[in-house]
């Protein structure tokens, strides 16, 4: 008797639900793709547990047929392919027909469905593959699936899930990044009924970062968009200041599609060049618009992986648009004054009652103007001195709201009225109206720092230096405190970079020529790359099996260092046995730069100083050195004169601010 036998339906869903169910948050994405495909305007997703209990998701869609709805469950059912053709062009975010009848296997599934057009829909009840139960439903247009049970009867998918805050942590991951991928589309995620996310769905992408990631946030990202003859690319990257320590915080959608992909993520971390320190990346989401028949998604179960066509074209374009785009900022980061002024002690604990009173009273429009933190006097200059100042008068103490009334308070509200005090928020009559705002609704402005100045960079009037490593210099709008260290690293790394990248025949011969040694297969390595070393001057010679003479070395090198820099250069080729010569010339720049660059504890003379600020603006990037430290940083004169109590933060009016509350 034979051994071959066919598996059955079930232990077939069983084995394909291994490859795209993996956990709770793999629900979560073939359900709302579904949703996708189905043109819905609003995915609402609902998990109980970290979805271990139970996942919910409710679209507006279009819906399942009542012919369709059991055939729907079946392994490879699917009305997005049709023919081989089509899998070469897919548009759909599901094309396979597996996610629906895999998750029915390892699961309790309900699925309620409407069309717009049927008088009523239908229910459908799966049990771990078994069909439980198939009825007319609620004509609700959309789909509404309700999945519970989950690996109820694969126990031992269970032992590899990790806890429930690491599983709740991959399913907001994951509907956020569905969220960046269509601005177009409400989404909420809701957890243990709390609200933890929601979209407003008017195709705003600012909006949306700001809501996954914060008002603050949202407001430094800068938009950009370009194109050639195969790809439209658009999106927003974060300003240089605003950097994470993980590539975690880089979205990339391809016509809508949520992908990881190396080389687009290296693309986007290269339009910021030298602009970002070593180890650090930034926040960016960035979509592609392509023609589907140069991209293949059929690679992984989970689609997250994808072959491009032209890839590198599309890497350079990427990087190109950013650097552009990037290019036109002023990036000198301001220092926030409050950071330096110590909070100061309650003077007794009736002033800190009143105080957080105020706080719990206070509107909500406070929050949204910045305008809050300072005083505002008359024709914008100091209050006129009052001999009345100066008398010390008894405290003012309101132990309930009836003494609001009181004569005293009424004559020290007219005496500040009478000294000019702007109202912190406005006049009466500038404010908005007191009602709720909601957070997907505020107007997010990018932080253009661009428009400040007429210049990209000021023009620095040197003051001094600071403990032989800073240059204090004064704009028309403050103090710049400027790393010497930096700043000439900068200088050094263009001047390098021009020099190296007009790479000539002068060459100074070795005394004595170098012989390079190396192991076999390091041998290989370099001899498969001789080209690039001789792109940028180093022309090595065969010198045995593992060795390499070099009897000169390009005229730019730095004296006393040819050596060391010859095999550093060597290094970087050999560990990463692919380098361009674009790559080649550019860490050869820094490292010249940094070698050659004055360094901490260094004191210069006037002359050296100011010849130093006045040739930084000329940089095409004088805001960062070569590795991506600031070069400068800014001290408005606002902040300035917060930091010296010029300018003090207002008293909240917040008498007018309570209601029929005692105190």
């Amino acid at each position: 008797m034979g051994k071959i036998h066919e598996l059955t339906n079930v232990l077939a869903d069983q084995i394909a639900a291994g490859e795209v169910i993996e956990r709770p948050a793999s629900i979560v994405k073939e359900l709302v793709e579904n949703s996708l495909d189905a043109d819905s305007k609003r995915i609402d997703i609902i998990v109980e547990n970290s979805g271990l209990d139970s996942i919910r998701v409710i679209d507006d869609g279009s819906g399942i047929a009542s012919d369709d709805v059991k055939i729907a469950f079946k392994r490879h059912a699917t009305s997005k392919i049709a023919t081989r053709r089509d899998l070469f062009k897919v548009k759909t975010m599901g094309f396979r027909g597996e996610a629906l009848p895999s998750i029915a296997s390892v699961a309790d599934v309900t699925l309620t469905t409407a069309t717009p057009e049927s008088t009523s829909g239908s229910l459908i009840h799966i049990h771990g593959g078994e069909l439980v139960d198939l009825k007319p439903g609620p004509a609700r247009q959309g789909t509404d699936v309700v999945v519970r049970e989950l690996f109820f009867n694969t126990p031992a998918r269970l032992k590899y899930l990790k806890s429930p805050q690491t599983e709740l942590a991959r399913i907001t991951d994951i509907v956020n990044r569905l969220a960046l991928a269509n601005p177009q589309v409400a989404f909420s995620l809701t957890h243990n009924n709390k609200e933890l996310f929601r979209t407003a769905g008017n195709d705003n992408l600012q909006q949306v970062v700001a809501a996954i990631y914060g008002i603050q946030v949202g407001k430094k990202m800068l938009p950009f968009a370009g194109e050639d003859n195969d790809f439209q690319i658009d999106g927003l990257v974060s300003l240089p200041e605003l950097t994470r320590a993980s590539r975690q915080y880089i979205t990339i959608t391809i016509n809508h599609r949520y992908i990881r992909n190396f080389e687009l993520t290296k693309a986007i971390i290269n339009g910021y060049e030298s602009k970002l320190m070593v180890g650090r990346y930034p926040i960016a989401v960035l979509n592609i618009q392509l023609d589907p028949v140069l991209v293949d998604v059929n690679v992984h179960p989970a689609k997250r992986e994808v072959r491009l066509s032209k890839e590198p074209e599309l890497s350079a374009l990427i990087s190109k648009v950013i650097r552009q785009r990037i290019s036109t900022e002023n990036l000198i980061p301001d220092v926030d004054a409050n950071q330096f002024i110590p909070d100061e002690p309650d003077v007794d604990n009736l002033e800190h009652q009143l105080s957080e009173a105020a706080k719990q009273y206070t509107t909500p429009s406070t929050a949204f103007h910045p305008q809050s933190s300072a005083t505002v006097v008359k024709n914008g200059g100091p209050a006129d001195a009052d001999a009345s100042d100066s008398v010390v008068r008894e405290p003012i103490v309101i132990h309930k709201k009836d003494e609001l009334a009181s004569s005293q308070m009424q004559a020290f509200d007219q005496r500040y009225q009478d000294e000019g005090i702007a109202y912190p928020f406005g006049s009466p009559d500038e404010q908005a109206p007191q009602k709720p705002v909601k957070a997907e609704n505020i107007e997010l402005d990018v932080q253009d720092k661009s428009d400040q100045s007429k210049k990209r960079f000021p023009n620095l009037q040197y003051i001094g230096q600071l403990q032989g490593t800073f240059l204090l210099a004064q704009a028309s709008d403050g103090l710049y405190i400027v790393d010497q260290h930096a700043a000439q690293e900068r200088i050094n790394y263009e001047r390098f970079r021009k020099e190296i990248g007009q790479v000539s025949d002068d060459q100074q011969a070795f005394l004595v020529p170098l012989v390079l040694n190396y192991s076999t297969v390091d041998t290989m390595t370099i001899t498969q790359h001789l080209d690039v070393l001789e792109a940028v001057g180093l022309h090595l010679e065969s010198f045995g099996p593992n060795s390499f003479i070099l009897r000169s070395h390009p005229t730019w090198f730095a004296e006393g260092q040819e050596e060391a820099t010859t095999n550093e250069m060597i290094e970087w080729l050999i560990n990463d046995g692919k380098i361009s010569v674009h790559d080649f010339r550019q860490r050869t720049a820094i490292m010249m730069s940094c070698k050659r660059a004055i360094k901490a504890n260094h004191h210069l003379d006037d002359r050296e100083a100011k010849a130093l600020l006045q040739r930084l603006p000329k940089c095409e990037n004088p805001f960062n050195c070569p590795h991506g430290r600031p070069v400068t940083v800014h001290f408005n004169d606002r902040d300035l004169e917060k930091m010296f109590k010029r300018i003090q933060d207002s008293h909240v009016p917040f008498a007018q601010d309570f209601d029929e509350h005692e105190f």
